[in-house]
């Protein structure tokens, strides 16, 4: 049975909570103070800290709370910590979460949404613990992952991607907010999917929603619905993606372009599960886990203004970074040849030559259109590097090939070797301190054989 400890010098708060959690068949111990707590930490085996921010009843400055929080980070850094607070320390809270809180509820609170929280964090944990047991396993193994997990069709051979896979397939079950990042064309819509397919809520709808292909003025109705005369041409009630995806996934694209209303309202659905059709005052409740996508950089648009900050961290509770496809050079030829499937065409050794050198900028979407347009173009059952229509290979180790000897000033194997060990197989890193470009770089671990993961 899962432990939580409370911390908080409010005798009625820690009452209040003991009767809630034991209800649930959670069992909690208590403490009245920092010093109390983290005793009972150091003294039990813990899953879980609840917290409160003061401590001293003459200032509601959190300096208390927040010298705790750091000291149960610095002594347990995995320990899920979710803080109590006034809704006027919500920017503390905040600072918090960017240091590791797991979220943070404002008193009084709402019951359901503690325990969901909680549940949730717990069974994160759960998850996390099971993948650091999976990374100290053989991680040069495939992990099975095709044969216990629905991953949609997606096709991969390279580790970066199995390793997003990975945590896709784990955290997919718990109940929590995944924000998937990487640029457009890698895949996001695809790791999406099989956070649906492997969730508790797989049999629910999944409704998707691009927040980058709508006017703003009509987002917030696409996804709270609207009542009839909300707005101009509203003739009717309508819908909206939360109540459709009630009891499943709500998958957001390009969350970046969500205006500052809808991210505000957004931030309330995902607080309380609560939220109002425009033009409506009757209050709706759902159940939906959501999954958001961006190519942006949500960090630095909170610099600028125009990303709330709180939203963000109430959306990234996991994140997933796709690797673009030049971070992921073995997947090319899988994937090349997984798109020319069915059509009785094959790639001869110049084009698979080429198809390693490029640099994708527009990732696996830039490679699934270049080998349909060589399949069509290609007059003869073997795509050459010339039916392909990339940059041709200019001069040096790139027109030589993969085949072809080194120069006497290229690295040897020993030097790449050394570099990956001490970038600790960051390619990009070990490639700057080569003086190579880091598609070459995959040019000579593919020639001398060279396995990163190993070598780092």
């Amino acid at each position: 049975m899962p432990t939580l400890l409370v911390i908080d010098d409010n005798a009625g708060v820690r009452t209040a909570l003991d009767v809630l959690f034991d209800l649930h068949g959670l069992t909690v111990l208590g403490a009245e103070s920092p010093e109390d707590g983290l005793a009972l930490l150091d003294a039990h085996p813990i899953d879980l800290v609840l917290q409160d921010m003061n401590f001293t009843a003459d200032t509601t400055s959190g300096e208390e709370g927040i010298a705790l929080f750091h000291e149960i980070r610095r002594r347990h850094p995995d320990m899920p910590v979710i803080l109590l607070t006034a809704w006027t320390q919500v920017e503390t809270a905040v600072s918090l979460m960017k240091s590791g809180a797991a979220d943070y509820l404002g008193k009084p609170w709402d019951d359901h949404k503690l325990l969901a929280s909680v549940r949730n964090l717990l069974e994160l944990s759960d998850t996390r613990r099971a993948l650091q047991q999976l990374a100290g396993a053989d991680r040069r193994r495939r992990a099975g992952l095709d044969g216990r997990f629905e991953l949609r069709g997606i096709v991969y051979a390279d580790p970066a991607m199995e390793r997003v896979l990975q945590v896709a397939t784990q955290v997919a079950g718990a109940d929590v907010p995944v924000l998937i990042t990487g640029p457009n064309g890698s895949g996001k819509e695809k790791i999406a999917d099989v956070l649906q397919a492997n969730s508790a809520v797989r049999s629910g709808p999944f409704v998707t929603l691009n927040c980058g292909a709508l006017p703003s003025e009509l987002i917030e109705a696409e996804l709270f619905g609207a009542d009839a005369g909300a707005y101009t041409g509203a003739t009717k009630a309508r819908e909206g993606k939360f109540e459709a995806a009630d009891g499943g996934t709500l998958f957001l694209d390009e969350i970046g372009n969500l205006p500052a209303a809808g991210q505000m309202k957004l931030l309330r659905v995902l607080e309380t599960g609560r939220f109002e059709r425009l033009g409506s005052n009757r209050e709706r409740q759902v159940k939906v886990r959501v999954i958001s996508a961006t190519n942006a950089d949500l960090a630095a648009m909170i610099r600028d203004g125009r990303f709330r900050e709180d939203l963000y961290y109430r959306l990234n509770l996991i994140e997933l970074r796709v690797p673009p496809l030049a971070e992921r050079p073995l997947d090319v030829i899988p994937l090349a040849e997984h798109f020319l499937a069915g059509s009785g065409k094959t790639l001869d050794d110049g084009a698979r030559r080429a198809l390693r050198a490029h640099a994708w900028p527009g990732n696996v979407r830039e490679l699934k259109n270049t080998i349909a347009r060589a399949a069509l173009l290609s007059s003869s059952p073997t795509i050459t590097s010339n039916d392909l229509g990339l940059p041709a290979f200019a001069t040096g180790a790139a027109a030589r090939g993969n085949d072809a000897p080194m120069d006497a000033d290229e690295p040897d194997r020993a030097s790449i070797e050394a570099a990956l060990k001490r970038h600790r197989g960051v390619l990009a890193q070990a490639a700057a301190e080569l003086g190579l470009s880091r598609q070459a770089l995959y040019r000579r671990l593919e020639r001398l054989g060279i396995d990163r993961e190993s070598a780092s």
